[in-house]
């Protein structure tokens, strides 16, 4: 979980919460925090995790190997843990990738939202892309033997219709998958499966994560907006169709560089229901989405802001080796901050 003193700065902004309250903090962008490169997906079969993003939807294999041991002792493991890794991105993108990790030697691991519902909070629960077709994407996936939330399901949100499904990979890991039927999107290219934009975070409590994101870490807020389904049906969150027109879910997106398409981080609280709390699971080498990465062009500037608002990582390094975000085989410097809801955000130096 945050520090003390972090929670407690958190609490403080968030006793006066206002709709997009004047910013407390630098903007993150100013800090020099450009959009996230990838995400970070501890898994048990490299090729099988990356498998329905590679064949269906083109995403590319940009680098493989070995986990250096210089990034197993960041995520202090025991230094007799090996691994590897498999980093894949979408057509004509190097931001939004994924990383694929897989731990060995390990003594204790499990799913982070093992056995989770959307309204458990804790872990990352899905990194979102865009998609032209979510229909064809949900019957690949099916067809692989993965699972889904739901089925696809249409609904109108911030002007736009859409369409979204949940598919469920191994061990759990959710992508969210949004067809926008109008007005068209034209903010980078889409295809079968997009690059990822977003990620989404259940929580305990909105207000307060929304603070932690804008007035600790510098987070513009793309949008701060309850919602309710018009009319009880079945819906892309399992929610009980004669609850759905009365259940709040209560959802904000922040990001580092406003206005922009990418590097989206989302929190969603389910108004009235209490889920079980799986933050206590969201460290490696346990299975799931552990963090997403974002590259600052001066970190040891950036983590001196942070520290200033009360901020202390709690995984950290100034050398690292991690092949495909920085110059080949050269060192690099890291941080890992956790919200309120006990999430992973990196950060890693980017001059």
């Amino acid at each position: 979980m945050v520090p003390k003193a972090a929670a407690a700065a958190v609490l403080a902004v968030a006793a006066t919460f206002l709709p997009f309250p004047p910013l407390s903090a630098q903007l993150a962008s100013d800090d020099g925090v450009g959009p996230w490169t990838e995400a970070v997906v501890s898994v048990t079969d490299l090729e099988e995790s990356a498998a329905w993003l590679v064949d269906h939807g083109g995403w590319r294999k940009v680098a493989s190997g070995m986990l250096d041991a210089s990034e197993i002792a960041y995520w202090k493991l025991p230094s007799s843990v090996t691994g590897a890794f498999l980093r894949i991105c979408a057509p004509q993108a190097d931001e939004g990738c994924i990383r694929y990790v897989r731990f060995d030697g390990v003594e204790k691991q499990r799913p982070i939202r093992l056995a989770a519902r959307p309204w458990d909070t804790g872990g990352i629960f899905s990194i979102m892309l865009r998609t032209e077709d979510a229909r064809a994407a949900f019957d690949a996936a099916i067809a692989r033997g993965w699972w889904a939330e739901s089925q696809p399901y249409a609904f109108t949100f911030g002007g736009s219709d859409l369409v979204n499904v949940v598919i469920r990979g191994p061990h759990g890991v959710g992508y969210a998958l949004y067809e926008r039927k109008a007005p068209p999107f034209d903010g980078f290219p889409v295809g079968r499966l997009s690059r990822g934009f977003n990620a989404m975070r259940m929580v305990r409590d909105q207000p307060i994560s929304v603070a932690y994101y804008r007035d600790l870490l510098g987070f513009g807020v793309l949008f701060d907006a309850p919602f309710t389904d018009p009319e009880p049906r079945s819906n892309n969150f399992s929610v009980p169709a004669n609850l759905a027109t009365s259940l709040v879910r209560r959802a904000a997106a922040l990001q580092p560089v406003l206005p922009g398409e990418t590097g989206r981080v989302e929190v969603m609280e389910f108004e009235g229901f209490v889920g079980r709390d799986l933050s206590r699971h969201a460290s490696p080498p346990n299975l799931g989405i552990v963090s997403l990465r974002y590259p600052v062009e001066d970190l040891e500037a950036y983590l001196e802001a942070l520290a200033g608002r009360g901020l202390a990582p709690d995984y950290e390094s100034d050398a690292v080796t991690i092949p495909g975000i920085g110059p080949e085989l050269a060192k690099t410097a890291i941080a890992a901050f956790r919200d309120p809801d006990g999430n992973l955000t990196e950060f890693y130096d980017a001059p």
